[in-house]
């Protein structure tokens, strides 16, 4: 396989010249990730708590800040800064905010909240008061002014709303959309025009091939591989996509969110699911060739594993990215946390040279989950739709004990 792989990348132009433009691709997003992501990541607040408006100078509120990145948000800050007056001034910007109350759907900006996230902001619309609490939007009792919390610091006279509102996340997850429709809207009419697609088709050709002959066909199988390669793109390029986005300065956490894994996870489950064939129920069910006791013990656990399989897909999705933002941000952190001990341009260059290194294995780990994810996908459809010829395994069997029957 390989050998035959480098012989088609050595004597075909077309594929080395999709080949060179891939790179240069990835190259200028390395470069643009690497420059960016250290000098931007602690950009969304500056050096200032986002919930209490304090500086990030203690390990609990790096904590505390890095918690509030990773989650999901109403709106998008860029950055922010101290105006003469001594002011906090951020600058980004708003998302639209889609809430099922009481008394119908509200739809407003999320700037109406300014930024606060304890609840201390009430916005009122359509005689509905409504708060923002640790990124959560709740109702307000009719005859309540502000929020009102108990020792545990849970509001006690608000409750939750329905959301449907445009975050982060969900605008991450459109725009990865939009790419997907641009790029590979570009693919489809260079096809059109010829055999060799033209602009980003040119970038996105050499992917779609490998996907296709390295993860759908030995692992689905040349008959029904084709039936599914629209799936297998859709993920790999859209966890492909969120991934990187996650590492740019927009703060992108999409796959980081769980939610966002689970229904991911669920699509390929309900796939595989539907597409089994009766083979795959009988070894689930009642697995041939073993004993009825034996058959009666697996039964539950082959059961067990068709939710596990699942499972293990968004966990893994979900930790890895999750972690991945986790560590880039505590090491840019080392810039505070360590400047009395080196001065502000020691702690300032050690975080940076720790956080570059970080950033690079990181856009290697985009790469590799969008690849993981599609590949366990494909190994899990092809054991459903797999067809097993147990009549002449049973032939194959019987004619052995002959044979040796005879000598």
């Amino acid at each position: 396989m390989f050998t035959f792989a480098r012989k088609f990348r050595d004597h075909n132009p077309i594929f080395r010249k999709g080949m060179m433009i891939a790179r240069i691709s990835i190259k200028f997003l390395t470069i643009f990730t690497l420059v960016f992501t250290p000098f931007t990541v602690f950009a969304g607040e500056g050096e200032k708590s986002s919930d209490k408006g304090g500086e990030i100078n203690t390990p609990t509120s790096i904590k505390e800040y890095i918690k509030h990145h990773l989650a999901d948000s109403h709106d998008f800050s860029l950055y922010s800064y101290t105006n003469d007056e001594g002011e906090r001034e951020h600058i980004g910007f708003p998302l639209p905010v889609i809430v099922w109350t009481s008394k119908g759907l509200k739809t407003f900006m999320s700037s109406s909240f300014h930024h606060n996230d304890d609840g201390h902001i009430v916005v009122e619309k359509g005689g509905v008061k409504l708060a923002k609490i640790h990124s959560k939007i709740y109702e307000l009792d009719e005859d309540a002014t502000e929020v009102s919390f108990d020792e545990d610091h849970h509001a006690t006279n608000a409750h939750k709303v329905l959301d449907f509102s445009i975050t982060k996340s969900v605008f991450g997850m459109l725009f990865a959309g939009f790419l997907m429709l641009l790029g590979f809207g570009s693919l489809a009419r260079g096809y059109k025009k010829g055999a060799i697609p033209t602009g980003v088709g040119r970038v996105l050709e050499p992917l779609v091939l490998y996907v296709r002959d390295e993860i759908a066909r030995p692992n689905i199988g040349e008959k029904h591989y084709r039936k599914f390669m629209g799936f297998l793109l859709t993920v790999f390029f859209f966890i492909w996509i969120l991934n990187l986005l996650g590492l740019t300065p927009l703060g992108f956490n999409v796959t980081g969110q769980i939610a966002v894994t689970v229904c991911l996870a669920l699509f390929t489950f309900i796939i595989v699911q539907f597409s089994g064939n009766k083979d795959y129920w009988k070894h689930i069910f009642w697995m041939p060739g073993v004993p009825v006791v034996m058959k009666i013990i697996l039964a539950p656990i082959e059961v067990l594993g068709m939710f596990t399989k699942p499972f293990s897909l968004l966990i893994r999705l979900f930790a890895n990215m999750t972690a991945g933002h986790f560590v880039v941000m505590s090491l840019i952190a080392l810039m505070i946390t360590l400047k009395n001990q080196f001065g502000a341009v020691g702690s300032t260059g050690l975080s940076l040279v720790l956080a570059l290194f970080i950033s690079v294995i990181e856009i290697l780990v985009a790469f590799l989950q969008a690849f993981i994810f599609t590949m366990l996908s494909s190994l899990f459809i092809g054991m459903a739709v797999e067809e097993h010829d147990h009549d002449h395994a049973h032939d194959a069997e019987g004619h052995g004990a002959e044979d040796n029957a005879i000598i």
